[in-house]
């Protein structure tokens, strides 16, 4: 049996008109026309049982449950079913409330519909009409005072994609010393160094908070992200200050902070990482470093919530373990 979208009014009085007339030949070429003016629709991405419950059907998924609830990477979220820019990633904040929270649209992407209980506003897609959520004002939670609540489930996410451009190629790196608090700190006041951004990698939890990294049981490692020009710096430049920041002797810990996320380790992103970081490392063990680093391949990473990154640089001070010492 063929499924038809709910008529609209226009659509309505059309119907109403063919009934008057008892005319069924006006009225069945009016339904494959409404069918496939529907049918356009079937660029559409195809929509599990889950998402047609949620995304068709105006469902709610369950609290606390959604994989981009405690998401941190910067790039775009696009709505699941069309694949259109909705939110962009600055635009996101913690709220607690067990869904992603934004509190301001990409302009033209969202459309607010009042709900029948007359209490909420609803939040769909402007270009599918699929449904994200609800929207809420007065809440306090930034300066925008607007929080949309949006289900995980509506909506897909594109990651930023690091520019190339033809004069100055970029290139990232990715360190792990202790608190990246003072790895970042060491790191953003070099020459070449273009961004950084501290986060975790290493672990089997996607996603992870700080609190759930803290407990050491998710696998991750404090860990700074690094990008860079190579006709500024070198990689083997960074790496150096890497091991004259911090030591790479201690096994678990940096100092006063002890635990696998405070770990030694660089997340190599090719072949010629690694042999710079095996050469380094080698050279330091000549001289009687016992060196623990692990050097190991880039995983996924992710971003720390906002209030961690460039700490020293916000708060003022300088690191408690992390003090340079030339070591090359």
């Amino acid at each position: 049996m063929l499924k038809l979208s709910k008529p609209n009014k226009e659509t309505i009085y059309i119907i109403n008109f063919g009934l008057t007339m008892k005319n069924p030949i006006f009225l069945i070429i009016f339904l494959l026309f409404n069918m496939n003016i529907k049918g356009q629709n079937k660029e559409y991405n195809k929509l599990s049982p889950e998402e047609e419950h949620i995304i068709l059907n105006k469902g709610t998924e369950k609290p606390f449950t959604g994989k981009f609830e405690k998401h941190s990477e910067e790039g775009i979220y696009i709505c699941k079913q069309c694949g259109v820019e909705l939110y962009k990633s600055d635009t996101k904040f913690e709220s607690n409330c067990g869904w992603p929270s934004f509190d301001d649209e990409i302009k033209g992407a969202i459309t607010r519909i009042p709900d029948p209980d007359g209490r909420r506003t609803e939040i769909t897609c402007s270009n599918c009409g699929g449904h994200l959520g609800h929207v809420f004002k007065g809440e306090h939670y930034t300066s925008k005072n607007t929080r949309h609540c949006v289900n995980s489930i509506s909506i897909d996410f594109k990651p930023a994609v690091i520019q190339v451009n033809s004069i100055n190629h970029q290139e990232v790196a990715y360190f792990a010393s202790g608190c990246f608090w003072g790895t970042q700190y060491h790191f953003q006041k070099q020459e070449g160094v273009i961004s950084t951004e501290v986060g975790y990698m290493g672990g089997s939890v996607p996603n992870p908070s700080y609190e759930l990294v803290c407990m050491g049981n998710t696998g991750h490692a404090e860990t700074l992200k690094v990008v860079f020009d190579p006709e500024k710096t070198s990689f083997e430049t960074l790496a150096k200050l890497y091991f004259e920041t911090h030591d790479p002797s201690q096994l678990n810990r940096q100092g006063p902070d002890i635990g696998t996320q405070y770990r030694s380790a660089v997340f190599c992103t090719n072949s010629q990482q690694k042999e710079t970081i095996q050469k380094l490392s080698d050279y330091l063990k000549a001289n009687s470093v016992n060196v623990v680093t692990e050097i190991i391949d880039a995983q996924e990473f992710f971003k720390a919530d906002a209030h961690h990154q460039n700490y020293y640089e916000n708060k003022g001070g300088s690191p408690y373990c992390h003090i340079y010492k030339k070591k090359f």
